[in-house]
């Protein structure tokens, strides 16, 4: 089974455990436990019936873990080791429940920093590493994981019925979402199943805007890179390859959204992607009114880093010192200021600033697509001016 397919089945695993009785991080634990097993022996021996070996394995990581009794913990020892790892005739028959978008509800638990909270369902329910979540915070694996498992022992006494806070939740899809597009784990299609199932199930204008700017997003995402997983920017995908039906329902769903009057910022986001996605060419993108939504987006927010694309939209709507001015109020530690910066410079015909820039920009590029792609801008830049 591929690691995908395996890591699909984590959420549901857990909630058979949780509902069984087991505490929260106990049983996260015994089904990680389960799912190192099962990396080692379904290569060559895999189940029938993958959800219900998981389930029995976990069961008796859990019930190991949790023996008080030291007699008949050396009892039951013997009996595991007697009987191995389950069969397929072993393997419990797991029932049919979806417990993904409950656990996240339940990651999203009030007593959690919001920070917190999404380290947690990331590590819990998206299936990623400690590892790979503290590269998204930028801060070392040691400190990321006494953050997890702080907020584990956090929501252990909490019942699973217990809902957390749906603002949560929605930062919670969407950074999964993201991580989806990361090239380590493709978790945007999962994210978008469970924000369906969640508009499906809370009538509120930020789900469903959620939902919306996932699928504009998603519907570019074939064009996103070359076939040798180069970055390609916006202004240079191939629009006719854009998914013109995931286009159709995002902006239905952003639509019904916008019309209730009660704006956020995801509704916001979204409706700049509507805007990007119905310009038939980039030099026929609606600048002016993407400021404006950027305007709104900011007085929602209040975010440094709406306020930075804020100056990319004004560089292309007022000209590219209207854009310098705007990014000269901002704080130049920002991630991806330098990038800004060049980008507009370039517009601006200051060509050797521009090339210093992007030359500066890769060196604090996040990943490797973005540094290769701003190395390759310095590049051309400077052998056009050595001509």
């Amino acid at each position: 089974m591929h690691e995908a397919q395996l890591r699909s089945l984590t959420p549901s695993v857990l909630g058979i455990l949780i509902r069984r009785g087991a505490d929260f991080a106990a049983a996260e634990d015994a089904v990680q436990d389960a799912l190192v097993e099962a990396v080692r022996i379904w290569p060559v021996d895999q189940p029938r019936d993958p959800k219900g070996w998981l389930v029995t394995v976990a069961w008796r990581k859990f019930l190991d873990a949790t023996r008080a009794d030291a007699a008949r913990r050396r009892r039951e020892d013997l009996l595991d080791a007697e009987r191995g790892s389950p069969s397929d005739h072993d393997a419990e028959q797991a029932p049919a429940v979806d417990d993904t978008l409950q656990l996240y509800f339940l990651c999203a638990h009030p007593s959690l920093t919001p920070s917190a909270a999404v380290a947690l369902t990331l590590r819990a329910v998206g299936g990623l590493t400690t590892r790979q979540i503290a590269r998204a915070y930028l801060v070392p694996e040691a400190t990321m994981a006494q953050r997890i498992s702080r907020a584990k022992r956090a929501v252990s006494d909490v019942r699973f019925d217990q809902p957390g806070d749906v603002a949560t939740v929605l930062r919670v899809l969407y950074l999964v979402f993201n991580e989806g597009y990361s090239g380590d784990v493709d978790l945007a299609a999962e994210s978008i199943r469970l924000t369906r199932q969640l508009a499906a199930t809370i009538d509120h204008p930020e789900v469903a805007g959620l939902l919306a700017l996932m699928l504009l997003h998603h519907a570019r995402r074939a064009t996103r890179s070359a076939p040798d997983g180069s970055l390609v920017p916006l202004a240079e995908q191939d629009r006719g390859r854009w998914d013109t039906e995931l286009i159709t329902e995002g902006v239905a769903i952003l639509q019904a959204a916008l019309v209730r009057d009660r704006l956020g910022e995801f509704q916001a986001q979204a409706a700049i992607a509507a805007l990007h996605a119905d310009a038939p060419t980039a030099e026929e993108t609606d600048w002016a009114q993407i400021v404006e939504w950027y305007d709104e987006l900011a007085r929602l927010t209040d975010s440094p880093v709406v306020r930075l694309n804020r100056a990319v939209a004004v560089g292309e709507a007022d000209g590219p010192r209207a854009g310098l001015e705007a990014l000269a109020a901002l704080n130049d530690s920002l991630p991806r200021h330098t990038a800004v910066a060049a980008y507009l410079h370039e517009r601006d015909g200051d060509l050797a600033t521009a090339a210093r820039l992007y030359a500066e920009a890769a060196h604090k590029a996040p990943n490797l697509a973005e540094r290769d792609y701003l190395t390759r801008q310095a590049a051309r830049l400077n052998t056009h001016r050595s001509r």
